[in-house]
């Protein structure tokens, strides 16, 4: 199994129920295939640029294992969420 982190920014709009309903279904997508580790919560921030006239976003940081086809499907998701404004998935073993 590789070492991925995925850090996504959640619409700043949501109410916090459907912010961690985002945060439990990422979740939920990981450890079908793999093993969520570390969940780290970042909360509200300034974006460095603004993302569908918005300045704030919620961001979340999960590191975990799994296959090389896991990121794909987990990428292919989290583009058709109205909910996560962006997303990037990193191989911290590729480094």
């Amino acid at each position: 199994m590789t070492n991925y982190e995925v850090l996504f920014i959640i619409d700043p709009a949501l109410e916090d129920e459907k912010k961690e309903a985002t945060v439990e279904a990422v979740k939920e997508i990981i450890s079908a295939e793999g093993e969520v580790g570390n969940v780290d919560v970042w909360g509200m921030r300034k974006l460095a640029y603004p993302i569908n006239k918005k300045s704030e976003g919620y961001y979340v940081v999960i590191e975990f294992k799994a296959e090389p086809t896991l990121p794909k499907e987990l990428d292919r998701r989290l583009k058709i969420s109205d909910n996560v404004m962006r997303h990037l998935i990193d191989n911290k073993d590729q480094k």
